[in-house]
């Protein structure tokens, strides 16, 4: 049986001085950024940030700001360019650190905030990251899976759950293919108990503001702006049954980043890394293993 590698705590500091949490995995190697997906927390990365820490690398999985144990910015900025300005400052600490730009893993929000801060970055003629690994994510996506997703996390943000079986239950009805948890332990990690004694998701409702059809317009311009000037190493890990990237989808950020690479993993959806980790810490650490050391 495998051991469970038990992580270190470190704490960075964002683009607005608010602190972000984080669990470091290894402790020798080159670094690897796990930047989480929108409503979820740095421990959805556990399995592969052990995967990475087991191949000789540092994996450092990061809670979003406003996400997890991370800090709710009281101005209420969770713009997309928020995050990948952190995703610049934890990159940079990181850089001063080992001396070496680290690779970054983004899931869904997190690959949006990365591929953001590499393009903002290589626009101005140097690097956030030594390379870049997308979940799920591309500048265009499916609307109609983007409004499944959020509808699922506005559903329950103001009134939250009496317990956590009654959360679980909620995540079953959405995730209906995916096996029931034997444990509600990592379900837990992603609720907050609240004052009123209900549990509610760990993460700012005010993340959730501000997130229409002209927002939508504005990032997927930027997304594509950032992709055409990407030139360090890149794989797309795409859920073969997706909600939100469709094959056409695929096709067009290959067109956009034609040195990059694609995966596609069967029998998972948008939560890529949930649904068959097998098979996507397969696909990153082939990727990851291919690069200069």
């Amino acid at each position: 049986m495998t051991r469970h590698i038990t992580p270190a705590s470190a704490t960075f500091i964002g683009a607005n001085g608010n602190k972000l949490a984080a669990d470091v995995f290894g402790e020798k190697g080159d670094a690897v950024l796990l930047l989480h997906g929108g409503g979820q927390t740095r421990h959805a990365w556990r399995k592969t940030a052990e995967q990475i820490a087991r191949e000789g690398r540092v994996a450092y999985a990061v809670d979003l700001r406003g996400h997890g144990d991370s800090d709710w910015v009281e101005s209420g900025a969770y713009t997309v360019h928020d995050f990948a300005a952190d995703a610049r400052a934890v990159a940079d600490a990181l850089t001063e650190r080992s001396g070496k730009r680290p690779a970054v893993i983004g899931a869904s929000l997190g690959g949006i905030a990365s591929l953001l801060a590499e393009g903002a970055a290589e626009n101005q003629g140097r690097n956030v990251f030594s390379a870049l690994v997308l979940v799920d994510i591309t500048p265009r996506v499916d609307l109609a899976g983007v409004d499944k997703v959020t509808g699922f996390m506005r559903e329950h943000s103001k009134e939250g759950f009496a317990t956590i079986a009654e959360a679980a239950d909620a995540v079953a009805k959405y995730l209906p293919h995916r096996p029931r948890p034997r444990s509600h332990e990592g379900l837990k990690k992603n609720l907050r108990m609240s004052p009123d004694g209900r549990w509610r998701w760990h993460w700012d409702p005010r993340f959730m503001e501000n997130r229409g059809p002209s927002m939508r317009q504005e990032t997927q311009a930027a997304l594509i702006e950032a992709a055409r000037r990407l030139k360090i190493p890149a794989l797309l890990v795409r859920g073969a049954s997706s909600e939100l990237v469709q094959e056409a989808h695929a096709r067009e950020f290959l067109e956009l980043v034609p040195h990059a690479e694609l995966a596609d993993v069967s029998g998972a959806r948008h939560m890529v890394a949930g649904d068959r980790n097998d098979s996507f810490g397969a696909a990153i650490l082939d990727f990851m293993g291919r690069l200069p050391r």
